[in-house]
């Protein structure tokens, strides 16, 4: 999005019905939070049939948008993204969990969440990192139809770097799915198009 165009779309935010996000964060950061599809560019290319995960994306649901001092250190904030959504058929293996493919994707949606609601609410500015690591460890699994509870909580948000964890948790069965950490980084600029010598 040019400047221009993002001022327009970061404007039509306050405009948005966020009554259902709990959390302190300002209302335009819960809808910009809450506003996946377009965050992550689902249907941005018209020549693709589908891009990967573009089905599940929209039926991740925000419910809490956060920024708290943290409990170890009170000059810090840290971001705090809650998102639900129900395992359906297209996230499941042929045992009907969830896949471990579509948890460690679920790790890295939803953990950049709270990253981008710190950013916002701090600095008045997007986060756009690309991801360097992701560290996920299974420890229950999570049912075709079974709700799921996403907590995510940025660790550090630097100018080069930044870090957030996730829990999955199966708010049916009253268990931990999932739990994750996440790395970013900037990207590496683009290539020069002239011929090194």
């Amino acid at each position: 999005m040019a400047e221009t165009g993002l001022q327009l779309y970061f404007s039509s935010l306050d405009e948005a019905d966020v009554s259902h996000i709990s959390g302190n964060a300002s209302n335009r950061v819960k809808a910009f939070v809450a506003d996946l599809s377009t965050f992550y560019g689902v249907n941005m290319y018209p020549e693709l049939k589908a891009t990967f995960c573009d089905y599940i994306i929209p039926r991740i649901k925000v419910t809490e948008v956060s920024v708290l001092k943290k409990a170890e250190e009170p000059m810090k904030v840290e971001g705090r993204v809650v998102c639900s959504l129900t395992v359906e058929d297209d996230m499941v293996n042929a045992g009907k969990n969830m896949h471990g493919g579509c948890s460690a994707f679920l790790v890295d949606i939803c953990s950049t969440l709270s990253l981008s609601a710190l950013s916002l609410e701090t600095t008045g500015k997007p986060h756009y990192m690309v991801s360097q690591t992701i560290n996920t460890i299974y420890h229950s699994p999570a049912g075709l139809g079974d709700e799921l509870r996403i907590v995510n909580t940025s660790l550090t948000l630097g100018g080069r770097a930044a870090s957030a964890k996730t829990e999955i948790w199966n708010a049916t069965h009253h268990r931990l799915v999932v739990s994750g950490t996440h790395i970013k980084m900037q990207a590496s600029p683009a290539p020069s198009s002239r011929p090194k010598l």
